[in-house]
């Protein structure tokens, strides 16, 4: 007999679409975020809000339809998924949307019954591969044959000959052009589709971010005088996978000296008492959403006054440029008021001062003015999310601090998701 507890979690684990065969997330998640007070995502609506922004994107940009390769941008408008990390090298797994018609999607060999589950998929074929690890010296020949079934399908479907393409190798881009479909650049509807985000997929995310600080909190208790930087990384992954993530993009936790330069991935190096360690989180959690997230510690000991100093200007920034964030605000605005590093930590700023987040880094990114030579004007938004970022150290300096926070953008201004302390110890 089911208690009202376990009836409660189960009701929540159907909102939020842990039972339909899918990815889902974790019970454990689950029970977390029920605890916790937080709204969960009704799955269901989140798909739907998802597909029809992205066919309004598409019909705004005068397109009749789209054929989307990145696993990214097939999640977002089919919420299928299959060995993402692998067919984001290997073009076999795509996905034709027609803004007037079906969605038809190309799966892997042998795996069509994985989205049986989604009811916005009308129809599951076998994807064709035309990749040269597969196809050889007959890789042009594959790529006809592959753009001969989309031609098909737009001659079928779409309204005019116009078709939307994400990624595309050079066989696929001329196998296409030769079967008469003309092509336009696909991320840019992808990208303006994915920049406002639903109360869904807002819910969502508030709920990756509570999941990664699960396995934030693991980390920062398992830091420790000679543990290694890899072993502490994986507390990240292990949490993650725990609660139904499914990857952290990148590497990046690094300690002591490593911590300057920035970018430099965790290695097998044993931290020392007294460094400071520095991640970003680059996790990819539960539904497929991105928490992106940083925080710099000093293990087994008090910051030295250096470090203190680093860490104040860094949680300046971060403070400062959450503050200037409103619907209405202009980009060229917002790079106008942001914060300006001291000079002697603006030769290792970081390589954006902030940045769309959803299932992934997303649109916009805004630059330091010595670094925008392409940069764009756009306006902020209410239901953006977007990531405020800081990296402070001196160029040759010992270390340096890394913070991140991942914010929502409401009609009062920019609302933190994370409540993780952004101190450099334990008990700060």
């Amino acid at each position: 007999m089911m208690t009202y507890q376990s009836k409660i979690l189960d009701a929540a684990t159907r909102r939020a679409g842990g039972t339909f065969g899918d990815l889902g997330p974790g019970e454990l998640a689950v029970e977390e975020w029920v605890q916790a007070g937080l709204d969960l995502p009704e799955i269901e609506k989140l798909r739907r809000y998802r597909l029809d922004r992205l066919r309004c994107q598409l019909d705004r940009f005068g397109y009749g339809a789209a054929l989307l390769t990145d696993p990214i941008n097939v999640r977002y408008a089919t919420d299928s998924t299959n060995m993402t990390l692998w067919t984001m090298h290997n073009l076999v797994r795509y996905v034709f949307l027609a803004v007037d018609g079906p969605v038809v999607l190309f799966d892997f060999h042998g795996s069509v019954h994985l989205s049986d589950h989604l009811d916005l998929v009308d129809e599951v074929r076998r994807g064709r591969s035309w990749f040269y690890f597969e196809t050889g010296s007959n890789t042009a020949a594959a790529a006809q044959a592959w753009a001969a079934e989309v031609a098909d399908l737009m001659t079928t479907h779409a309204r005019g000959s116009r078709l939307a393409v994400d990624k595309l190798d050079p066989p696929g881009t001329m196998a296409l052009a030769a079967a008469g479909v003309v092509i336009g650049d696909g991320q840019e509807p992808c990208e303006q589709a994915r920049m406002i985000k639903s109360v869904d997929e807002i819910a969502a995310l508030r709920c990756v971010v509570h999941a990664a600080e699960q396995g934030i909190a693991s980390m920062h208790r398992a830091l420790r005088a000679g543990i290694s930087e890899q072993e502490l990384w994986a507390h990240l992954h292990t949490e993650n996978i725990r609660r139904g993530g499914e990857w952290i993009e990148t590497r990046l936790l690094s300690s002591g000296q490593r911590t300057n330069p920035w970018f430099q991935e965790c290695s097998s190096r044993l931290i020392e008492a007294g460094e400071v360690v520095a991640f970003d989180t680059d996790l990819i959690g539960p539904y497929g959403y991105c928490a992106d997230i940083s925080r710099s510690w000093v293990c087994d000991g008090e910051p030295s006054p250096r470090q203190l100093r680093l860490h104040d200007v860094a949680s300046e920034q971060i403070a400062h440029n959450t503050a200037l964030l409103r619907p209405g605000l202009t980009f060229s605005e917002f790079t106008e008021a942001a914060f300006r590093l001291p000079d002697p930590f603006r030769e290792s700023r970081y390589s954006v001062v902030l940045h769309g987040v959803g299932l992934c880094d997303e649109y916009p990114a805004l630059l330091y003015p010595e670094d925008a030579h392409f940069a764009y004007d756009g306006t902020f938004e209410e239901s953006m999310v977007v990531c405020v970022e800081s990296y402070v150290g001196e160029t040759g300096g010992p270390d340096g601090i890394k913070l991140e926070e991942q914010v929502v953008i409401t009609a009062d201004g920019a609302e933190p998701m994370s409540s993780y302390p952004l101190g450099l110890t334990l008990a700060s």
